[in-house]
């Protein structure tokens, strides 16, 4: 009877750990409805006006580069305040401010564009949305916050 439960247990076994085989990664899961995470990209290659989709609807981000630096300035339009200033602000406000990219630095992570808002006043970070991640192939690019890495995006922003 051993030898009958033995190669059973082995086949429940697996029949239960399949399933996990199937989850994607964060990065297949990402790629599958937006685009490829980015590891690095140039300020240049991120340069552009996003508008929201999906929990971003209505929410449009311009990211200018500069020059001399690997960021430049960056305008919103309805952007998510956060609970530290919501009472000052309301839901979402417009603003101004500047941007860098962070490049991935260690092995399994990605490129993020870090906001720094100064109007309608200064935001320290962690009180708004400030940072986004990157995906991007050769036909589109998004900004999103990559809040659960086993689902698509809510909050992303496409390169118009």
């Amino acid at each position: 009877m051993n030898i009958r439960r033995a190669p059973l247990t082995s086949v429940v076994v697996l029949g239960l750990l399949s399933p996990l085989a199937a989850c994607s990664s964060a990065s297949t899961a990402v790629e599958a409805c937006m685009a490829k995470q980015a590891v690095s990209v140039t300020s240049g290659e991120v340069e552009g006006t996003y508008v929201g989709e999906d929990d971003a609807e209505g929410v449009k981000v311009t990211l200018k580069a500069s020059d001399t630096r690997t960021g430049g300035t960056v305008t919103v339009h309805h952007w998510p305040t956060g609970d530290w200033y919501e009472s000052e602000l309301g839901e979402t406000f417009d603003g101004s401010g500047t941007w860098d990219v962070e490049g991935g630095t260690r092995p399994g992570d990605h490129a993020r564009v870090h906001l720094s808002f100064t109007e309608p006043e200064l935001f320290l970070r962690g009180y708004t949305l400030d940072m986004l991640s990157i995906a991007t192939n050769a036909e589109r690019t998004y900004l999103y916050e990559d809040d659960d890495p086993d689902v698509c995006p809510a909050f992303r922003l496409r390169l118009t």
